[in-house]
């Protein structure tokens, strides 16, 4: 199977309303931990995983993810070992990448989609890649059978929505909110995913503020087909001794909301 074709068996899991996706700091809080915590999530009913490779600069991310990606770096993580991880886990799930442009552009948009595809890795995000500076990466992932998936925002406007709705793959990343990752409160979702959905011919995902599972089934009631969750879980991991234990049950309780 391409990595398109895994992406979409895991939106299609069976006795699932909508794909459950847990976000994952590549080499966090070190490498044994976060394989570990990576087998945690596929253990807790993961339908796929969205592995954050750290960065020094990352832009759409809150305090909680940002933090982690800094001891992730501390700790010795890199491209190369994160992309190791990635493997490991793509044996079990559809895996999906989170990186910065900077990251692909200094390795090259083919070096890099190789690797990914080597790896067994289904998919790509690369959320300070805008629309027209896409089209190499697009491309070369193409070639590979990688998605690359696109983010659109609440304020993204019609007339671009379109364009990148049809240039998504694997499925359209819809950002609930303006601003970085992090746990909300309030969240109004019906609008931003009923807007992507129209546009789009992909599995519409929600992400940025789902932090409680009661937020998932909402978010699944507002039409979407899939629920990412990052800083709620990369939080528990950091807050806990044993960050195994601590994320497991949240994961079971996010898979449970979705079924």
């Amino acid at each position: 199977m391409t990595g398109v074709e895994r992406i979409a068996a895991g939106f299609a899991t069976p006795g699932r309303r909508a794909a459950f996706m847990p976000y994952l700091m590549g080499g966090f809080p070190d490498d044994a931990r976060s394989r570990a915590i990576g087998r945690a999530y596929v253990a807790g009913g993961a339908d796929l995983v969205e592995l954050g490779v750290p960065f020094s600069d990352p832009l759409a991310d809150g305090p909680v993810i940002q933090a982690a990606g800094t001891a992730a770096l501390r700790a010795g993580a890199t491209v190369g070992s994160v992309l190791a991880q990635g493997a490991e886990l793509a044996r079990h799930v559809p895996v999906v990448a989170m990186v910065y442009s900077n990251q692909v552009l200094a390795r090259g948009a083919d070096t890099f989609a190789g690797r990914l595809a080597q790896a067994g890795i289904s998919g790509l995000i690369v959320p300070d890649l805008p629309l027209e500076e896409a089209p190499a990466l697009l491309d070369a992932c193409d070639s590979r059978g990688v998605a690359l998936v696109p983010l659109v925002a609440p304020t993204t406007p019609d007339d671009r929505l379109e364009r990148i709705g049809a240039r998504a793959r694997g499925f359209l990343y819809t950002v609930s909110v303006v601003g970085t990752t992090g746990e909300r409160g309030d969240l109004d979702l019906r609008d931003a995913i009923a807007r992507a959905a129209a546009h789009t011919e992909v599995p519409v995902a929600v992400g940025f503020g789902i932090g409680t599972p009661a937020q998932a089934a909402a978010a699944v009631e507002a039409g979407a087909d899939g629920v990412i969750v990052g800083s709620r879980l990369v939080r528990a991991a950091s807050e806990a001794g044993d960050p195994t234990a601590a994320v497991r049950p949240l994961v079971e309780e996010f898979a449970q909301a979705l079924r």
